[in-house]
């Protein structure tokens, strides 16, 4: 009877080491990268409010609504019309496009980000003046599509007043 047996337990052994021979052991850990709320192409919807505070004269406040695409995660493009009120030269508007070189830090869900552009505003009179901006800002994701913004921008312009600080603060629903 033990022969049996013992004949019995070195066939177990030779038929499971025979189903594990070349089978590798290691442990392989892979990490899984946490998702970005910056997405690749994305389409962007802004409502702000603004303060433009110019070299000379009174400042402007209003507000006014922006879409931007952007159609990689770092380089977009926007549009925005905004209406300000100024004591000294009465209700102005402003039609800007904007070119945005951001940098997303996904861990932080917020993007610091550059952003230059031009277009006109409008006011006495109803005649278009040139105007240029440069400066940056920073928007912070709240969740998925939702995001807090604010930026500052030098605003260059050959009529008076000729230059002044243009600041955005606002909410951007991205999808």
């Amino acid at each position: 009877m033990k022969k049996y047996i013992v004949t019995g337990l070195v066939a177990v052994i030779a038929a499971t080491s025979s189903a594990l021979a070349g089978t590798d052991f290691k442990k392989t850990v892979v990490e899984i990268e946490d998702p970005c709320v910056f997405r690749d192409s994305e389409f962007q919807i802004d409502a702000f409010g603004q303060g433009a505070f110019y070299n000379q004269g009174s400042p402007g406040w209003g507000g006014g609504l922006g879409l931007n695409y952007f159609f990689m995660r770092y380089v977009g493009i926007g549009i925005e019309q905004s209406v300000f009120g100024r004591e000294d030269h009465g209700a102005e508007w402003a039609t800007l496009g904007n070119l945005f070189l951001r940098y997303p830090i996904c861990s932080w869900n917020m993007a610091p980000y550059a952003i230059i552009g031009g277009g006109a505003r409008y006011g006495d009179g109803g005649r278009g003046k040139g105007v240029g901006t440069v400066g940056g800002g920073l928007e912070i994701r709240l969740t998925d599509h939702i995001g807090l913004f604010g930026d500052a921008r030098w605003l260059y312009t050959n009529v008076e007043p000729k230059s002044g600080v243009l600041a955005r603060t606002g909410i951007r629903y991205a999808f």
